[in-house]
């Protein structure tokens, strides 16, 4: 037994809660049992009960074992003073206030429905993988797509909250903040905090003055991110360090202290090189791309706005001063689906929020248009019996995996709730 279930069992009221009865002989009423703490203190306050004709206001105090009451030493805590009722598995040891009254205790062991612990005692069972690995697949698909939708949106949620902080300190300067967090989808998870604050060094003015010479825009990523230096030998790459030269002192531009970029393990197509200049051809395509991406009403939309290529000299290239064979370097519909993935869709949300505009059709429908994406985790709930359809279910699912499954949540879990109501065997 788990001092979380118990939490749980008393929060959710999964006990038979009429005709209870203390240990003290006493008759006991919950009226309010109180709000879920989850703090240093006891573990429920603000509770209203009767015990025998004796109404009480204040904390609820839960444990496995009335001696934990000694164990975890609260009889020296004043927060604990006020503690009304304790709520115990077993009842070992009667347990004294400072004045040595004795605070009234419940069993909730004689009021608890077996069947449900029995299953309790399943689901935390260590398995091979996540500890609801044998009913997964078996849960009710309505029940199962809700439970998704939920994830789904607190995924989304954990990506905007930088974003709302960046619209803050922009004082909600969008074309900016549109550059910066694209600029970061380019970079994906190797360098997608390289290039967030190389554009945010960066005055959106001057992006917006020089987007015309795609030439210039190319110059200043290299020359920020240090890619570009005086000794490369190439004509190209010598003419990049010119217009770099020119452009930093006439905007006060200098290149900033970055972390090294990262290539290794990295497929060439993704080299912040090719990325970088791609994002320099989208910037050049659009005199406003943030207008652009709010004009976007379905994938086909956004392919089309992040159709861009890197520039010719990367045609044979793919770092500064060494040919390669050729390939006309394009984005393509895998990557776009990560940008709107992982980067459109949370600001689209962000400023339709900010708007006062509920986008979550328009959001939910886009990303279940969009293929699923393709990893070891994806491939392991489809291995448990889940049609994973799109990107809707695999983003879902990864936010399962991670703040549920890994962080053994379950009793938060609409799954693991399920299992606990629902016979599985019949």
């Amino acid at each position: 037994m788990k001092e979380v279930f118990l939490h749980y069992i008393w929060q959710y009221k999964l006990f038979i809660f009429t005709d209870l009865v203390t240990e003290q002989g006493e008759r006991l009423h919950i009226i309010r049992s109180g709000e879920y703490a989850q703090r240093a203190g006891p573990d429920f306050f603000n509770s209203l009960i009767v015990i025998g004709n004796q109404k009480w206001a204040g904390n609820i105090e839960i444990h496995v074992k009335a001696s934990d009451w000694y164990l975890h030493r609260h009889e020296q805590d004043e927060n604990y003073n006020n503690v009304i009722l304790h709520v115990v598995w077993d009842y070992d040891i009667p347990v004294l206030r400072k004045d040595q009254s004795q605070i009234p205790v419940l069993v909730l062991s004689k009021y608890v429905d077996h069947q449900l612990l029995s299953r309790y005692e399943i689901l935390s069972q260590q398995k091979k993988w996540i500890y609801c690995e044998d009913f997964i697949g078996k849960m009710d698909v309505f029940k199962r797509d809700k439970w998704l939708e939920t994830l789904f949106f607190e995924r989304l949620e954990s990506k905007v909250e930088p974003i709302k902080k960046w619209i803050n300190e922009t004082k909600t300067d969008w074309e900016r903040v549109f550059f910066c967090q694209i600029a970061q989808g380019f970079g994906l998870n190797a360098n997608g905090n390289i290039f967030l604050n190389m554009a945010k060094s960066l005055p959106i003015k001057v992006i917006q003055k020089e987007r015309i010479w795609i030439e210039n825009l190319e110059a200043i990523f290299f020359g920020k991110t240090n890619i570009i230096m005086a000794i490369n030998e190439d004509a190209y790459s010598k003419n990049l360090w010119k217009t770099w030269s020119f452009l930093s002192q006439k905007y006060q531009l200098s290149a900033i202290e970055l972390e090294q970029l990262h290539y290794f393990k990295l497929r060439p197509d993704n080299f912040p090189t090719i990325r970088l200049s791609q994002l320099a051809s989208l910037l050049n395509k659009y005199s406003s791309l943030f207008d652009a991406i709010l004009s976007c009403k379905k994938k086909e939309d956004f392919y089309r706005v992040f159709d861009v290529k890197a520039t010719e000299y990367w045609t044979d290239h793919y770092v500064l001063d060494k040919m390669s064979p050729s390939k006309i370097k394009r984005t393509t519909k895998a990557f776009i689906d990560l940008l709107i993935i992982n980067t459109v869709i949370p600001l689209t949300y962000v400023y339709h929020q900010n708007k006062g505009e509920d986008c979550s059709e328009f959001i939910l429908d886009l990303i279940s248009s969009l293929k699923p994406e393709k990893n070891r985790i994806i491939d392991n709930f489809s291995q448990l019996g889940l049609d994973v359809k799109n990107a809707f279910d695999t983003q879902a699912l990864l936010e399962l995996k991670k703040n549920y499954c890994d962080a053994k949540k379950c009793l938060h879990c609409g799954v693991g709730r399920d299992y606990l109501y629902t016979d599985y065997d019949n």
